[in-house]
């Protein structure tokens, strides 16, 4: 284990790892009240490994009947379709030509909380550092989630669906509170801003849609003002 492996896996185990355990212990309870079994969630939070896409695969698979394989993959995959983006900026953080193709073990682990952690943190590492200490990090947010699901399924019938709901916010929030740090910083700040006001063209289109097209014509607008 090298010291940026070992630093990646020592920074995950702290909030980050409290706000996806909490999650992800939400995400548990549910697929055990939907009837399914330990086997399945693990598979669901760890292949699938994002709440959106996890989400509306239970909401599918746990319909009267089922909705079928098909339908079940392709909606939560279209859920999660924003990790492609997520991908993209990130790729160049981590170690650029030093690191090759060895990139490519960095994307099964791209999600809400190894990304913020990785687009805060690898700029300031060195080049070598980087894919280390980004593995570490997912590494260590992956078996929190896989414990966290299991927890979740075991503990279901004592957790009140009130405060499963909630937990299932805890990451965002978590998120949204890494997001607010960064205020200060004119790139971040436009993005934001601009992103709230484009908000409510969400409203206006259908609900697949909306929430895309208002973030894609606030992070467009924020873009372009950024280079002028």
């Amino acid at each position: 284990m090298t010291p940026p492996f070992r630093a990646g896996l020592v920074g995950a185990l702290g909030a980050p790892a409290l706000a996806m355990g909490a999650t992800f212990l939400a995400f548990g309870a549910a697929t055990a009240e939907a009837g399914l079994g330990l086997g399945w969630a693990l598979a669901a939070s760890l292949l699938v490994y994002g709440m959106a896409g996890q989400v509306v695969l239970l909401q599918l698979v746990a319909l009267p009947g089922g909705a079928g394989a098909l339908p079940a993959v392709l909606g939560a995959t279209a859920a999660n379709a924003r990790f492609f983006p997520m991908a993209v900026a990130i790729a160049p953080l981590l170690g650029g030509r030093a690191a090759g193709r060895r990139r490519w073990l960095a994307a099964p682990f791209i999600a809400i909380t190894p990304w913020a952690a990785g687009m805060r943190r690898l700029p300031a590492l060195p080049e070598a550092a980087r894919l280390p200490w980004f593995l570490g990090f997912a590494h260590a947010s992956w078996i929190a989630a896989a414990a966290a699901t299991a927890a979740g399924h075991r503990l279901a019938p004592h957790l009140d669906p009130a405060l499963r709901a909630a937990l299932l916010f805890a990451n965002p929030l978590y998120f949204a509170l890494l997001m607010a740090a960064d205020l200060r910083v004119p790139a971040p700040r436009r993005a934001m801003l601009l992103g709230a006001a484009a908000a409510p063209a969400a409203l206006l289109l259908p609900p697949a849609w909306g929430l895309l097209a208002a973030g894609l014509v606030g992070g467009t607008a924020a873009f372009l003002i950024g280079r002028r």
